[in-house]
């Protein structure tokens, strides 16, 4: 006999109070039901129920053994409910959120691809530097930069976040092109913030350079800060992703290519009762494969 199907049975005749009463609920016959019961204890080697013409009695080892037979099909019953959520197309609205420069030059892009594969999902997409509260401003997911605080949420590790140092060709023509890393503080640097601002960091292989940077113009706007490059202003510190067309374009030019520059770690972070939603996992799973 089944052991689950033997596990119900016992655990209804002790809800219900007799065989019987088990019996009806499970569809079968009075003397199937005593069958699973004596198959359960002759594998256990121990009674469960002391029974009598009238009524029935749990013994010591049968109210434990009850207890942990409906533990048992509780989990079962929840596994396979989860198989069957897996099994389903994702499909809903999905909401999330994205630093501005990640979301606008390379999450944007992606989604055409993500969308066209999962026809029955669309995404509410909120741009913004800021750590959003999942739970509090009701998203599923977070595209985050930087080191993650210990949280209950969960990550997983997308590709660096990397940095580069550009300069248009009319700024080099005008100021020079630096030749060495020192060369920087002689020039006009954009910056996203005067903190921001303060040094810039290069390695090439053993040798680190801490430069102190200075300029006239901060923008607390990254696209702005690629305007002002183009149109000469300064030599500029920025994302790979937000650069990297316009020095395949030859409308800025890579300062440095050869340095390394940090890079921050990116991650896509949830909450943990939600990665089980199809419409969730197949997204996090698309970020994995794209950026990851």
């Amino acid at each position: 006999m089944n052991l689950l199907d033997s596990m119900k049975v016992y655990v209804l005749a002790v809800e219900k109070g007799s065989l019987s009463a088990s019996a009806v609920a499970c569809g079968i016959s009075a003397t199937m039901a005593g069958n699973h019961l004596r198959t359960l204890e002759k594998r256990l080697s121990m009674q469960l129920l002391n029974r009598t013409t009238r009524r029935q009695h749990l013994t010591a080892f049968g109210e434990d053994y009850y207890i942990r037979c409906k533990e048992i099909l509780r989990l079962v019953a929840e596994t396979d409910a989860q198989a069957q959520t897996l099994q389903l197309a994702p499909a809903g609205k999905l909401r999330i959120t994205a630093p501005v420069t990640f979301g606008t030059e390379a999450l944007m892009p992606a989604l055409s691809v993500y969308l066209e594969r999962y026809p029955e999902v669309s995404i509410d997409v909120a741009l913004c530097d800021r750590v959003v509260d999942l739970v509090e401003e009701g998203f599923e997911a977070a595209i985050r930069i930087g080191q993650l605080p210990d949280s209950a949420l969960i990550a997983k590790s997308l590709s660096p976040y990397r940095l580069m140092i550009c300069a248009s060709p009319d700024y080099l023509a005008r100021r020079g092109t630096p030749g060495k890393p020192e060369d920087l503080t002689r020039h006009e640097c954009l910056s996203f913030s005067p903190a921001a601002l303060a040094h810039w960091r290069l390695t090439d292989k053993d040798e680190v350079w801490r430069v102190p940077v200075s300029g006239r113009l901060q923008v607390n706007h990254g696209q702005a800060l690629r305007v002002a490059a183009l149109h000469g202003l300064g030599i500029v510190l920025q994302p790979a992703i937000l650069l990297e067309a316009d020095v395949r374009a030859g409308r800025l030019i890579q300062l440095f290519p050869s340095h390394e520059l940090p890079s921050h770690p990116m991650s896509v972070v949830y909450l943990p009762d939600r990665y089980r939603l199809p419409k969730l996992r197949s997204f996090v799973d698309f970020l994995v494969e794209r950026f990851g």
